[in-house]
This record gives C-alpha cells, structure tokens and sequence, in this order.
C-alpha cells in the first residue's frame, strides 16, 4: 500500500521511517506465521492471538494507518467474533486466468497485477485470484461482500482475505492439486479504511459476493 495524497502536517504518511515500515512488515508477518501454527490445532485461539496483536500494533506501532488523533482514542478494531462456517477450503481454478488489471495509485503510478484463475465458494461465490505482476509479486484476493456500507456492517470499498506480499495468508491442505485456507475470520480492512493518505487496491467486479460475510474485522471510522 502505498501513501496517495500527502498532506503537510503530522499526519503525513511520508512522516513514516522506513525502519518503521520494515518493522512493521516484519512483525505482521511474524504474526501470520504464529496464527497458522496456532490454527494447526485450534483456529479460534489462532483469531483471538490476531485480534489481540494487531489491536497492539494498530495501537502502539508508528507505522500504523491510524493518525496520531485516532490512536489517542484507540480502543481496539471493531472484529466480529469468529464464525467456523467462515472457514473454507478452496482448489485454485483456471478460470479467467490471465485476466490484467492495473490500479492507478498517486505516488507509484500503474500497479499491475494478473489474474491466477478463481476460488469457487459454493454458496458464498467465487472471487477471483491476482498476482502482483511487479517487485514482491504475491497473491492477492480482496472482496466486497452484502454487508459492505451498511450500518454496523464492513467498510464499504471492500477487504482483503489474501495478501501474501503482506504475509496474511493462511496456508494449504491436501497433497497433490492442494486447497487455500481461506478464513473470513480474518478478513481486514485495507489501510485506505483508516487513512485517506493511503492509496489500497480495492476489490474489483469479479471479487464481490453477494453474500453477507459478517466475521472479520468490520468497520468503524475512527
């Protein structure tokens, strides 16, 4: 994610040091990487370690999309309790593979990604499956679900269930053609959410479900 319109003052993401930035890269990876042990065995204690550590983070770290105003009044992420019917397995399809879209961004210009093909979700949908086609590559799914800019519902532009050059991803099962963990539960909002000096990818037509998805973090302007 990458600062789109900076403004002068002390919010200005610009104001981020890069140390900043690494550590909190580090650290959100790190985080990943203990939430798929711990969901090894028990996904619910996995979800309640994820909403603990980035209340911290969002909290505390200088990297952090809230503004020094917001974290004065910070009081954790509005998550909703996890949910395991949110919890699916999917195989990757070639549907709509290498399908280009390009997200115009204020400071890095034409991000460019390609499509991998589709996860089918039986009754939720099926979203489509992007890889950023510039440095870092990684997957990318973000969606738009029924609940979004709705009262008490989620941000209305949309959240990211996979992004692997950020470290949330879940892992695979199975041998042989395997299937993605894909957990709503974990479903966050992109940065844009909480900062509009943010500029995020956000889910395009083939990544909308009409579905509700109420787990996750949903939303509440801060």
């Amino acid at each position: 994610m990458a600062p789109d319109q900076l403004d002068e003052d002390e919010n200005n993401v610009a104001d981020i040091s890069a140390v900043d930035i690494a550590d909190w890269r580090l650290r959100t990876f790190a985080l990943y990487d203990d939430v798929r042990k711990i969901a090894m065995d028990d996904p619910f204690q996995a979800h309640v370690y994820w909403r603990q550590e980035r209340d911290r983070m969002f909290g505390t770290h200088p990297a952090s999309a809230l503004t020094p105003a917001s974290k004065q009044a910070f009081s954790g992420l509005r998550t909703a309790d996890y949910d395991s019917r949110f919890r699916r397995y999917a195989s990757l399809s070639p549907e709509g593979a290498g399908q280009e879209m390009n997200v115009q961004t204020g400071t890095d210009g034409v991000v460019p990604f390609v499509r991998l093909g589709t996860f089918d979700l039986d009754e939720l949908g099926s979203l489509a499956v992007w890889r950023l086609r510039s440095y870092g590559g990684g997957i990318f799914v973000p969606f738009r679900d029924a609940t979004a800019g709705k009262p008490g519902g989620s941000y209305g532009a949309g959240r990211y269930l996979l992004d692997t050059i950020k470290g949330a991803f879940h892992g695979l099962r199975g041998s042989g053609q395997q299937e993605f963990v894909l957990d709503f539960n974990f479903a966050y909002n992109p940065s844009c959410a909480y900062n509009e000096a943010w500029a995020c990818p956000l889910a395009g037509p083939a990544n909308r479900l009409a579905a509700d998805i109420p787990v996750g973090e949903l939303y509440l302007p801060v």
